[in-house]
């Protein structure tokens, strides 16, 4: 087993595919990483939708700016250059990526500043603290970009749906941070939008070695110091993620705590509930339907309850609709005309 292994790496590491196709594949990125006026349009474009579509808590605008961006078009060409010493397609790929970067976040900001909305939605917030799974998912979307560009027989738009949906809207994000200057904000989207990028990257960088347009002898620097920036990064994205699990599970036992421990709650039905974990203390918005009131002292003594049981203080929260029960034995007889 063992040295089927070390075959396997072996032809892995010296597999090497045709010349032609290679400075086919190369001048194919050096067209994607160029910064040209048609870049800079799509930039502007998709970062001008996707901070409408944050600011009105729009997701299928959102996802209308994620097809249409191209900041994972020089990804590619940075890593490609990367893996294989290429100086030109390295230079030509970060000046894209920055450039790129920069105006969406300034016109952001513009935009949010413009705009002045008081309070941001849950879309914009929701970009603004990655955790591990997010790195999966741009792992993944990157490993897709990356076969799909090696792959004639891909539609290239593939890889752009695939990825875009990981980059423009976490930059759109700094921006409405710095414009209202939420620090925290700007700085969770800033982590979300570094998380994809070496996300993507690193799967792209696989993904041109494992199918042979560059040897492992050569890539094996560039992909060295990726793993290294990934692997610094893994330590607020593991924190995060094991502060999301933590998360879920005192929203489990809070809610279970309420509906079978508590009088009121076997007078009224439960709808949906949401904690907001960004105040202190945390918030628990908790919809309700009663045909009972629901007064300030049993919501304080519900409040008094939780902290007691989950040793932590929350707010409550609840939106009560009103439920009547209406039969036809509520009719007044009186008012019922004979027909003649």
């Amino acid at each position: 087993m063992f040295n089927n292994i070390q075959e396997r790496f072996r032809y892995f590491s010296t597999r090497r595919v045709a010349p032609q196709d290679i400075e086919q594949l190369r001048s194919g990125l050096l067209a994607e990483s160029t910064l040209d006026i048609n870049y800079v349009v799509l930039i502007i474009g998709s970062c001008a939708i996707a901070t409408l579509g944050l600011l009105s808590n729009s997701a299928a605008v959102i996802i209308g700016a994620m097809i249409v961006a191209p900041l994972m078009l020089p990804i590619r060409g940075l890593a490609f250059g990367a893996l294989d010493s290429d100086v030109i397609l390295v230079r030509l790929g970060f000046t894209a990526i920055a450039v790129g970067t920069l105006l969406a976040i300034v016109l952001s900001a513009l935009l949010g500043h413009l705009v002045g909305l008081a309070e941001l939605g849950s879309e914009v917030f929701a970009r603004s603290k990655p955790t591990l799974l997010d790195l999966v998912i741009a792992i993944a979307a990157g490993g897709i970009g990356g076969f799909a560009k090696v792959q004639p027989k891909l539609s290239s738009s593939l890889a752009g749906v695939a990825i875009a949906v990981a980059l423009m809207p976490p930059v759109c994000v700094i921006g409405l941070g710095l414009s209202q200057t939420n620090w925290s904000l700007s700085l969770g989207a800033t982590l979300l939008y570094l998380t994809n990028l070496l996300g993507i990257t690193l799967s792209c960088m696989v993904v041109f070695l494992i199918t042979g347009y560059t040897s492992f002898n050569r890539a094996r620097q560039a992909l060295g110091w990726t793993l290294v920036f990934t692997a610094i990064l893994l330590i607020p994205l593991v924190l995060s993620f094991v502060r999301l699990v933590r998360q879920n599970q005192l929203e489990a036992s809070l809610k279970q705590a309420l509906l079978n421990r508590t009088i009121t709650f076997q007078q009224v039905t439960l709808v949906k509930s949401d904690t907001n974990w960004l105040t202190n203390p945390p918030e628990v918005r908790l919809s309700v339907r009663t045909q009972k009131v629901l007064t300030p002292k049993q919501v304080r003594l519900l409040e008094e309850f939780v902290t007691k049981v989950m040793h932590k203080k929350f707010i409550l929260i609840f939106e009560v609709s009103q439920v009547e029960q209406i039969t036809g034995e509520n009719l007044d007889k009186s008012s019922i005309q004979p027909t003649p």
